[in-house]
């Protein structure tokens, strides 16, 4: 009797579901690293857009100071007065908290989105919002932020609001998803249309979280219920507010 040996050089076919699967994680494998290096293009890409828009914009505030320095030294040379520009922009800081306020200051907070004492909001100034900054001024302290002040302060203490719910500003993507339609794809475009009051304010505006500070190092004044110009805390302290920003941050 023979006996047959099998011959170990005959390859063993796999099943065809297995064949597939493996063919399909192949595809898969390609198509995930053409996405990857896609991905990493575009990205290699938006970085160099966002440099270069930032050189532009610090070009600009370069020129917006030279030119106030001009102005001013021609001023003195001539032996007149410069008359700077009426602001545009100011930051409001809640000083009082929510025990013993009238109802209409009560509604003017809440319209500013000052809800908690030490919050604080970037906004336009006009005639309208002027009047309310009035109406509050015994719970708010207001004034003019330098570039420095508004940088800082989106940098540190910067959230979004997104769908209702508060996000750190950690990545740049944040800021495109949800405001890349109006041309802020970074945060330095945040913070120049912030800075320069630009045609999208108030849509930049709103995207950011208000403002939670600390209390100010050294304490508030002994008597902030009074006047700025009176030892206090509140009220209008115009370039003085970069100061006290510096210390709540």
């Amino acid at each position: 009797m023979l006996l047959v040996v099998p011959d170990c050089s005959d390859k063993v076919l796999a099943p065809e579901t297995v064949l597939k699967q493996r063919k399909h994680a192949q595809k898969s494998a390609v198509e995930k690293a053409a996405a990857a290096a896609a991905a990493k293009k575009q990205r290699s890409q938006k970085r160099q857009v966002i440099f270069k828009r930032a050189e532009q914009y610090v070009k600009e505030y370069r020129q917006l100071e030279r030119a106030e320095v001009r102005l001013r030294r021609q001023a003195r040379q001539t032996g007149s007065f410069y008359v700077p520009a009426q602001p545009k922009l100011a930051f409001v800081v809640r000083t009082k908290g929510i025990n013993k306020i009238a109802p209409k200051p009560r509604k003017v907070l809440q319209l500013l989105r000052l809800l908690q004492i030490n919050n604080g909001v970037f906004i336009r100034l006009t005639y309208a919002t002027t009047q309310m900054l009035q109406i509050i001024t015994p719970y708010a302290a207001w004034g003019t932020p330098n570039l420095k002040t508004v940088k800082e302060l989106i940098y540190k203490r910067g959230y979004a609001k997104v769908n209702k719910q508060r996000l750190p500003i950690s990545d740049n993507r944040i800021i495109e998803e949800n405001l890349g339609k109006y041309g802020i794809i970074c945060i330095e475009d945040l913070v120049h249309e912030i800075y320069t009051v630009g045609p999208n304010f108030k849509i930049a505006n709103n995207f950011l979280w208000p403002f939670k500070l600390s209390n100010p190092n050294g304490g508030w004044a002994k008597r902030k219920v009074r006047h700025f110009i009176e030892g206090g805390d509140v009220g209008n302290r115009e370039d003085k507010i970069n100061a006290l920003i510096r210390r709540m941050n």
